[in-house]
């Protein structure tokens, strides 16, 4: 059985190491995924390209430009979601929060979420318990318990490059052993996740990707 991932990276520059780590973080979940006998499609959001977008969607009474629904949609159907952002002002990057702000509050439920970010130094790296796991909490996600912070010393090899591969590989096994897990509700009554997250944007569990896309007013 496929499963799929989505990576939200939040990387303002070309190449950035926000991104950096997503890839990092992505490669070894689809490995952990991998060793548990599943496959899994990895599917990237680089949140730089859909900014002007976003903007949009905001200062227009929140009606989702087409960039930001395929995004949504996306997040919505995912069996699992990697979230990397750099770290402004000791907490999270506005862009990332933009995105984030625009989801369905229901979009979350019950998702498996890997928490990343990175910064320059390491004094920022509780953000990852201050700042986004207590966002994640309040959107009803299931985050893992290890998260991974990246130093700017950490992507130059030697002890920290050690530390933080072990890092992404721990949290990778977290994840994957929750993308993977079957639902244990009694079918009838309980709704699973994966059947709840898509009717946050009014759509059935079994609809397809152009339904996905749909604008509100039903025109593709």
């Amino acid at each position: 059985m496929s499963r799929r991932v989505v990576v939200l990276t939040a990387g303002l520059s070309q190449p950035s190491s926000t991104r950096l780590l997503a890839d990092q973080v992505a490669d070894a979940v689809r490995a952990a995924v991998g060793g548990r006998g599943e496959s899994v499609e990895i599917e990237t959001i680089e949140l730089r390209e859909l900014a002007v977008e976003m903007a949009q969607t905001m200062v227009s009474g929140n009606r989702p430009t087409p960039g930001v629904v395929a995004a949504q949609a996306q997040v919505a159907a995912a069996d699992g979601l990697v979230a990397v952002t750099p770290v402004f002002a000791a907490s999270y990057s506005g862009l990332f929060k933009t995105f984030v702000d625009l989801l369905d509050p229901r979009a979350l439920d019950g998702m498996p979420v890997l928490l990343a970010a990175t910064a320059g130094t390491p004094r920022h790296s509780l953000v990852l318990e201050h700042a986004m796991r207590p966002l994640f909490a309040y959107l009803h996600a299931v985050v893992v318990p290890t998260g991974v912070f990246a130093a700017t010393d950490d992507f130059g090899g030697g002890e920290g490059g050690s530390d933080l591969q072990r890092r992404i590989q721990r949290a990778a096994g977290e994840l994957a052993a929750l993308v993977v897990a079957e639902p244990t509700a009694v079918e009838g009554f309980a709704p699973t996740t994966r059947d709840a997250r898509p009717q946050a944007y009014g759509l059935t569990p079994s609809a397809s990707f152009a339904d996905l896309l749909r604008g509100h007013d039903g025109t593709a």
